[in-house]
């Protein structure tokens, strides 16, 4: 009987969360408005400096998975066996 009771209390805010999105209630939604209402205010507000930015680099270094690739591209088919 008491396994049984556990599983319900653990299932309980499951339900609870389902019921609340069945019925058109998104927990968490007005945070997620304000949040975003913040991060657009604190973009605008920002004084701008003086100062130019540096500018962004001409070359990038090539990355390990595109050295691999371009040594594989050169490698030269198997010989038959």
């Amino acid at each position: 009987m008491s396994g049984l009771m556990e599983m319900v209390l653990a299932a309980v805010p499951l339900l609870i969360l389902l019921a609340s999105l069945l019925l058109g209630h998104y927990p968490g939604a007005e945070a997620i408005v304000r949040l975003s209402e913040r991060i657009a205010r604190s973009g605008r507000s920002r004084p701008s400096t003086s100062e130019p930015r540096p500018a962004p680099p001409r070359f990038h270094a090539a990355s390990g998975g595109l050295l691999i690739a371009f040594r594989l591209a050169q490698r030269p088919p198997p010989l038959p066996a």
